[in-house]
């Protein structure tokens, strides 16, 4: 259990340096262009799922995000407690991912972003892009489960152009993104909604591909 936890833990905390460092380096170099900056944080954000899913899925299962931990926990592969502290070490190794993205680039460790990210449109995206992530996962899982690192890692990187919201569609991604005034920031009283959306999201993400992966008995 310990390995499994420090593998979700250090898992989260390479996705947020990634996420976060990216997203600085992205806007400092695109010179102004919103569009370039994007571009060159969806290469890094999808590109490092695939590794990261690639190195720990056999230790953890990779989750890396408390949407995805909720879907395995209705599906009862993960135990109630065993969930409260992958969901725990997600959020902590998320945070300390973000401050170390700030180190790297000389910001301050800890710099709440004032970015609004709210509004129906904006839930809208999350909603559709976390219920799109657990589909990919569990949909994969049923027919290629080898080819879910590179699944991920392809449905993230076109959720931060498809939806309107840029796919967060992670808790622990949310959080920590609250605390960084950079490109990939968010305003930390637009959070909550946000999470809500993701969670009742995978939920029904889970429901649905429960219904669709079950076999009819005759």
């Amino acid at each position: 259990m310990a390995r499994k936890l420090f593998a979700e833990w250090l898992g989260t905390l390479f996705l947020l340096a990634t996420v976060v460092g990216s997203g600085i380096m992205a806007e400092r170099l695109s010179g102004g262009n919103d569009a370039l900056a994007l571009l060159g944080n969806t290469i890094a954000t999808g590109a490092i799922l695939v590794v990261l899913i690639l190195m720990f899925g056999q230790l953890s299962g990779a989750h890396f995000n408390p949407a995805v931990t909720l879907a395995f926990a209705i599906r009862k592969e993960i135990g109630p407690l065993e969930s409260a502290q992958y969901v725990v070490v997600q959020i902590i190794g998320g945070i300390l991912g973000m401050m170390i993205a700030h180190a790297m680039f000389d910001n301050p460790l800890f710099d709440p972003s004032t970015t609004a990210r709210t509004g129906t449109g904006q839930w809208i995206g999350e909603f559709v892009a976390t219920f799109g992530l657990v589909a990919t996962i569990l949909g994969c899982l049923k027919t290629r489960p080898e080819a879910v690192p590179y699944a991920v890692g392809l449905f993230i990187s076109a959720g931060y152009w498809f939806t309107s919201s840029t796919s967060f569609a992670n808790p622990a991604v949310t959080i920590a993104r609250s605390l960084t005034n950079t490109f990939s920031g968010i305003d930390p009283t637009n959070v909550p909604a946000f999470i809500i959306v993701q969670l009742a999201a995978a939920t029904v993400a889970t429901i649905t591909f429960n219904w669709l992966s079950s076999e009819t008995v005759t």
